[in-house]
């Protein structure tokens, strides 16, 4: 039986597109501070080898060294907002599709006793 292809073996284009931005980017932080790949392996505590790799948007690398690339170079923060709740406008319009329409009926209830 073939094992299931992986997202990782054959990434959908939109994937590895996004994968080589996010490397060029931190490629591109790494030299404006001035930083050989095998420093910033140091402090990720990898090889320059991984640092290589994430930098070439590889898809079989782990995402936490990609978090890790950015934290060493400061710029974790700006993954905040990234899949944050408050931001998913389509989310937010299914979920308000899926709730109910309907509101209880007022009752008219009389003060006559």
């Amino acid at each position: 039986m073939p094992r299931p292809t992986r997202i990782s073996d054959f990434p959908p284009a939109a994937v590895d597109e996004a994968l080589r931005r996010l490397g060029r980017n931190i490629r591109t932080a790494r030299l404006r501070r001035k930083l050989p790949q095998a420093e910033l392996a140091q402090r990720m505590g990898v090889s320059r080898f991984v640092v290589a790799a994430v930098e070439n948007g590889k898809p079989t690398t782990g995402v936490a060294v990609y978090l890790g690339a950015l934290w060493a170079l400061g710029l974790l923060g700006d993954m905040r907002d990234v899949a944050s709740p408050d931001l998913d406008e389509e989310g937010k319009m299914l979920e308000r599709a899926r709730s109910p329409k309907r509101t209880r009926a007022e009752r008219n209830l009389s003060d006559d006793f």
